[in-house]
């Protein structure tokens, strides 16, 4: 084993022979050798292995198999130095080679030395994102599960900082296909963090690329399959599938097929849904999905029927008035219960479809049935004036610090949810039925109004159409989902959705 003396001195024979290195074998051998040797030996060999790595290609395995055992060693300052130095070894066919290196690295506790594998994978990513990208795919499909699940979050939070000359259309096509092959066998965690991945990507910003990320998230969500309520997984996937896909619709990137398996295959099964999601009500959440999907439909075949469905789920949250005894009180013992964000979420959806067939109500359904539901509008339009009055009394007055306590926050996105509901009742009690109003959902952040334009029906105390209707809110009000992680079928306590 060489000194550190021996280490300098051939070191120095290297340096000093200029373009005749290559011509100083042995002395770069004795370098090599310097790994087996102390603790000093060590850290001077991963910094000279490195250095005339490239004047010695007949040696280049030895070269990195010895920086590689120096990566590993127990003296975490000699690991961080050989980690530091790794970048110089990614030349030609080694890149990839020094990738998957790099990227088995991950797995590391210690945070200097992570931090070092994060900006070694970087620069050599600058170099060769194709090769690069090798090495992190083949760790992915094939690696330890920690190192796959830090490789996938290096790739969802490192990609986006590269510049555009390093991300070219080449390389994030070669990203497409390699996270295909991945989808195919993924937990809902790495699913929504290759969503993240594959939305960032510049070629799937158009509108085919968007559609390309529905029809990838349509595949995942096995909209083919019949639904199977009764099972947590299968409920679980169609949920954590249309919340990628709902940021991705448009005018243009329709919701068509979403909105029909759910009006088929989910809203007939509502009562029946299973989740190991604790506190969640499972219901409300399929409804605010379906409510928020069907402001962007396209021309849907099945739109008499699904129309029909929405309408048949509806009238369960919207009861008849109870009967009268001869003394003019109720005959029933108490009111039915008015589920007012049910309501929003099924009418908003009603109506949003309702606008593609607007005859549904007056030519679809004969006179008793319309006769009817108006019958449940005007009882359900009562007892929410009631509401509304008692909200606005309770709210008046109160500004700043006295509407963030958790009781008033509650009680103002009530107030959202009963003036929707106000407004899109208000279209339907017209003659004919109009579907022209516009409101923001409860849930979703009010968008801001250029001074001087007309305020779209925000404030939907009125029932009056803006100018310029729209179909629904606009993608960039959307509220980004925070999805549950883990796999499908496990780990989901960390949900939340606003």
């Amino acid at each position: 084993m060489p000194t550190v003396e021996e280490l300098y001195r051939n070191y120095g024979i290297l340096a000093d022979a200029t373009e005749q290195v290559g011509q100083h074998k042995d002395a770069y051998q004795v370098i090599l050798d310097g790994v087996k040797g102390g603790t000093k030996e060590k850290r001077l060999a991963a910094q000279f292995i490195p250095k005339f790595f490239k004047h010695f290609p007949e040696l280049a395995d030895s070269a990195i198999n010895a920086q590689l055992d120096l990566c590993e060693d127990e003296d975490v300052s000699i690991r961080r130095q050989a980690i530091k130095e790794l970048p110089q070894f990614a030349t030609g066919e080694n890149l990839p080679r020094v990738a998957d290196i790099l990227t088995q690295l991950l797995q590391t506790d210690d945070s200097a030395e992570f931090n070092l594998v994060n900006n070694a994978l970087l620069s050599i990513f600058k170099m060769d994102a194709k090769g690069t990208l090798g090495g992190l795919f083949s760790q992915i499909l094939q690696g330890e599960d920690i190192v796959r699940e830090r490789a996938i979050k290096f790739l969802s939070t490192k990609l986006k900082t590269l510049p555009d000359e390093v991300l070219t259309k080449e390389v994030e096509e070669l990203i497409l296909t390699e996270s295909k092959k991945v989808l195919e066998d993924v937990t809902g965690e790495e699913f929504v963090l290759f969503m993240k991945i594959l939305s960032g990507l510049k070629s799937l910003q158009t509108v085919s690329g968007r559609q390309q990320l529905v029809e990838l998230v349509a595949e995942q969500a096995d909209l083919e399959q019949t639904f199977n309520p009764s099972d947590p997984d299968c409920v679980d996937r169609l949920l954590q599938c249309t919340r990628q896909a709902v940021p991705l619709f448009s005018k243009n990137v329709h919701s068509t097929r979403f909105v029909t398996y759910f009006c088929e295959q989910v809203l007939p099964n509502l009562s029946s849904l299973t989740t190991p999601v604790e506190g969640l009500d499972i219901q409300l959440e399929v409804l605010k999905l379906l409510a928020e999907m069907s402001s962007f439909c396209g021309d849907m075949e099945k739109l008499e029927t699904n129309l029909r469905k929405l309408f048949d789920k509806l009238l369960e949250y919207m009861p008849l008035p109870p009967e009268e005894a001869e003394n003019g009180e109720n005959a029933g013992n108490e009111e039915p219960k008015l589920q007012f964000s049910y309501v929003e979420c099924l009418l908003y959806s009603f109506h949003q479809l309702g606008r593609k067939l607007p005859d549904f109500l007056t030519a679809k359904l004969n006179a008793e049935k319309l006769k009817d539901f108006k019958i449940r509008l005007q009882y359900f339009a009562r007892g929410l004036q009631v509401y509304i009055r008692q909200l606005r009394l309770a709210l008046q007055g109160k500004t700043g610090e006295a509407l963030k306590t958790e009781e008033n926050k509650i009680k103002v996105v009530a107030l959202k949810i009963t003036n929707n509901i106000n407004v899109l009742i208000k279209d339907l009690f017209h003659i004919p039925p109009s579907y022209k109003s516009t409101v923001t959902l409860s849930w979703k952040p009010v968008q801001k109004v250029e001074i001087g334009q007309k305020r779209a029906n925000e404030d939907t105390t009125s029932g009056s159409p803006p100018k310029k209707s729209s179909a629904g809110p606009k993608r960039d009000a959307r509220q980004i989902y925070n999805p549950p992680s883990g796999k499908y079928s496990s780990n989901l306590s960390n949900f939340n959705y606003e």
